[in-house]
């Protein structure tokens, strides 16, 4: 008689989990990734508490989208010119100054929200100075990141990145959502000011960085020489506008107050639940970062990932118009009575937007500091911040502007439909962007 033997589940191989060896390589990663981190999740705070409270002082979605888009000039121009001073000076200092301009800005939002002196224009004004100060950072800091690593741990490094961006959007809106249900917006803010001393801790303690090759003083003539790299790069000039696809038509963000108050119910909790679902989504993508790092072909992943983000937003608008549809009968949601079964629906859409947006931020990352020189990666970067965080901006614009004027469904419907549309149309008119080899970055 033979006996055979039980078989064994199968069981996911270290190679499967994200890639740490940038931690074990340079110890000034590691602390500026931990500083990163902890400030990027006191931000995610004031962001989602001055969304909140802008509601609550205008009852208008429209409003709430307006915080975004009010700051989209200022923020261009200050991404932009903060590439050209990380192209031009210490990157470490330019990152330190700018990181002491947001925290004083943020620290008046709090003294203002303790004695009950915020106004709508605060909000406002407060918001483009962070947004403003914070682009200078990230292009500096992201300039620096090829500096302590070898080019073959670059996307390791974007997968940690997309940890932080999970861990931060993760728990900083739900935080957000319980502290201003629980204790108000100056404690919400307050717990910033504290979580934001942690980014000085990993930019001090940085060696100078210093930008290798030519250097171009900050000015129309250094703006000039990016521009004509960006001409001549096609890969990366693509997957810029790519990603300006993707987010202005697929970012539903200035839609959740609403969504919460009037749509699924729940209120702030709800809100903080639906913000923290993408970012969960970028948290889990990232953990499994493993098999996402060796592959060769990144232009297509991008394309993939984008075409993944765009059905996973048409199928929450799917699922905000069943909210709508059963909002009409006499049940009404609000606060105190949450439809669960659509939220776990939607929560579920936007965790596979976060993870398939995450996937495609590496595969963009990476390629922008691999094939991209030193002396000209500032620049670089500066546009690159400018796209990831002007693109949702108009995706506010969009969104506000369509709810306002038909529904909160029709936006993500519409929205994740023509992204599909797009990215097909513009990768196809560029052949090499599907081909585009990681071992042989060509910008």
């Amino acid at each position: 008689m033979t006996t055979e033997k039980p078989r064994r589940m199968p069981r996911l191989r270290r190679e499967h989990f994200i890639d740490l060896r940038p931690f074990r390589t340079s110890p000034a990663f590691t602390r500026m990734w931990i500083g990163s981190t902890l400030s990027g999740l006191g931000g995610q705070l004031t962001i989602v508490a001055v969304m909140l409270q802008m509601y609550d002082l205008t009852q208008s979605t429209f409003a709430v989208s307006m915080i975004a888009v009010v700051g989209l000039v200022p923020m261009v121009i200050a991404g932009l010119y903060g590439g050209m001073l990380a192209d031009a000076f210490d990157r470490r200092r330019v990152a330190l100054i700018a990181a002491s301009i947001t925290f004083a800005a943020t620290l008046l939002l709090a003294i203002l929200a303790w004695g009950g002196l915020e106004t709508e224009w605060w909000l406002y004004i407060l918001s483009i100075v962070i947004s403003s100060a914070n682009s200078i950072v990230m292009a500096a800091r992201e300039a620096i990141v090829p500096r302590l690593l070898p080019r073959d741990l670059l996307p390791a490094a974007a997968a940690l990145h997309g940890i932080t961006v999970g861990i931060m959007v993760m728990a900083g809106p739900a935080l957000a959502g319980v502290l201003v249900a629980f204790s108000g917006y100056a404690w919400t803010y307050t717990l910033d000011v504290l979580l934001m001393t942690s980014l000085f801790l990993g930019l001090w303690t940085l060696p100078s960085v210093r930008p290798e090759g030519e250097i171009v003083r900050p000015g129309l003539e250094s703006l000039r020489d990016g521009a004509r790299f960006l001409k001549r790069a096609g890969n990366i000039r693509l997957q810029f506008i790519l990603d300006i696809v993707a987010m202005t038509f697929g970012q539903p963000l200035a839609l959740f107050p609403a969504i919460g108050a009037v749509l699924l119910g729940g209120g702030a909790i709800t809100t903080g639940i639906l913000t923290a679902a993408v970012a969960a989504g970028a948290f889990l993508s990232s953990l499994f970062s493993g098999p996402i790092g060796r592959v060769r072909r990144q232009g297509l992943g991008i394309e993939r990932a984008i075409q993944v983000y765009g059905l996973s937003i048409a199928a929450l608008g799917v699922v905000l118009l069943l909210a709508a549809l059963g909002t009409a009968a006499p049940a009404v949601v609000g606060p105190e009575s949450p439809n669960v079964a659509l939220i776990v629906l939607a929560v579920l859409c936007l965790a596979v937007s976060g993870a398939s947006d995450n996937v495609s931020a590496i595969y963009r990352g990476t390629m922008i500091q691999a094939a991209v020189p030193d002396a000209i990666r500032g620049r670089l970067q500066g546009i690159f911040i400018v796209v990831v965080t002007g693109g949702p901006r108009l995706g506010a614009l969009y969104a506000g502007t369509l709810a306002t004027f038909t529904a909160l469904w029709f936006p993500p419907l519409l929205g994740g439909f023509i992204i599909l549309g797009l990215v097909s149309l513009l990768v196809r008119l560029s052949p090499r962007f599907r081909t585009y080899d990681g071992q042989h970055p060509v910008p």
